[in-house]
């Protein structure tokens, strides 16, 4: 218990990282995949125009065919070579929301799909906007079709977020992986899967309960 708690401080600091990167690529991801997903809609190829289209089509092709890993590594030691540096953090988190927009992005793109074209035409004839259909008719329909897919890569998210190690920032992983290699136990390791599945438990809850939420749209 002494030993638990002598590193206990290192890997709440790694925590706390894990949590910063968490938080701050969902606040970035969701409304971007959404907005990329609205372009995507076949009748969205009107407004942004068939290169605009085509842009995004590579944009999501790029980064869900290619690794998240391997996305971090050309963000920090790749783009300075054409003079483009972020920070560590920053770096990770510009990583972060790139790829994990273009997988919402085609999950939204799915809900949308989902959702019958008599929903637009409905609010049309009750004089609603574009937008207006989308916000108050469409997207409270695509959310709760939505939710299971998103919610399994928001628990995803938790995960790889141990990638930033490769960057050198210190999060939960890294911070257990030092106190093993320095006092030669697991210990450290078994700490932090359990830290990980408490907070993985927790999300399983909130997207159960926020599932709950949206059962009124049938």
């Amino acid at each position: 218990m002494t030993y638990v708690l002598q590193i206990l401080p290192a890997l709440l600091s790694g925590v706390q990282m894990t949590l910063s990167v968490f938080f701050l690529t969902l606040i970035g991801a969701i409304p971007l995949g959404m907005l990329v997903s609205v372009g995507l809609m076949h009748k969205a190829k009107t407004i942004f125009g068939t290169l605009g289209h085509a842009l995004l089509e590579g944009y999501v092709w790029l980064f869900r065919g290619t690794p998240l890993l391997l996305q971090l590594i050309f963000v920090f030691y790749g783009l300075p070579l054409i003079g483009i540096v972020f920070p560590r953090f920053n770096a990770a988190l510009f990583a972060f929301i790139l790829n994990y927009a273009a997988y919402f992005a085609e999950i939204y793109r799915g809900g949308f799909g989902a959702v019958e074209e008599g929903q637009f035409e409905a609010a049309t004839v009750l004089n609603m906007t574009r937008w207006q259909s989308l916000r108050y008719v469409v997207i409270p329909q695509v959310l709760k079709i939505v939710l299971p897919s998103m919610g399994n890569e928001v628990i995803n998210l938790v995960k790889d977020s141990s990638l930033v190690y490769v960057i050198g920032l210190g999060d939960l992983l890294r911070a257990g992986e030092v106190a093993t290699a320095r006092d030669v136990t697991l210990v450290p390791l078994a700490l932090v899967g359990v830290v990980y599945l408490v907070m993985t438990l927790v999300l399983t809850f909130l997207q159960r309960r926020v599932e709950k939420s949206f059962s009124y749209y049938k």
